[in-house]
């Protein structure tokens, strides 16, 4: 057993976990903290397989962005914790149990009956993932990036001007 393997498992177990975790809890805060557990478990499984540049873009843009945009917009809106009723809750409980487990079973069924292809590992280059990825943004596709630039730029000029109009009233 690898190290490799060992480190797969144990962040695949964190990714279905903070899932579950998340579908499970009934607090909006404990829901956004274990869907960041599992952003962190992908960038982790983005770096097993030698992708760096993907693995910090989900730690920037998942974790960070969209976990904090979730609390502000639990932190901002009125949101009461009452919980449904217990009979109800256990039966949906089971039934989601239930799913999983078969759904579960299925795939794990089918990995195992998989013919997978024996792919040679290809020899380590000196170039890293990262600088792959410039090279082709800045020589191939400039002109795509140039103008994504200049239509984010314009969202946010947009979105100001929203904003403004909205609490203009002062």
């Amino acid at each position: 057993m690898s190290g490799s393997f060992v480190a797969f498992f144990i962040l695949s177990l964190l990714t279905i976990g903070g899932a579950v975790f998340m579908i499970s809890f009934n607090r909006v805060v404990h829901m956004v903290i274990s869907l960041g557990i599992s952003f962190l478990s992908i960038a982790g499984l983005f770096i097993l397989l030698g992708a760096e540049f993907v693995a910090v873009s989900q730690i920037l843009v998942y974790s960070g962005a969209i976990s904090i945009l979730m609390l502000f917009g639990i932190m901002l809106t009125k949101h009461d914790d009452k919980e449904e009723g217990s009979r109800s809750l256990k039966k949906r409980q089971y039934v989601s149990l239930l799913f999983v487990a078969v759904f579960f079973i299925i795939v794990f069924w089918g990995i195992q009956n998989t013919v997978w292809p024996n792919v040679p590992q290809e020899a380590a280059t000196d170039v890293s993932n990262a600088k792959q990825i410039g090279m082709a943004v800045f020589t191939n596709y400039v002109i795509p990036f140039e103008l994504l630039s200049v239509l984010l730029l314009v969202a946010l000029v947009g979105a100001i001007i929203m904003a403004k109009k909205e609490g203009g009233k002062e």
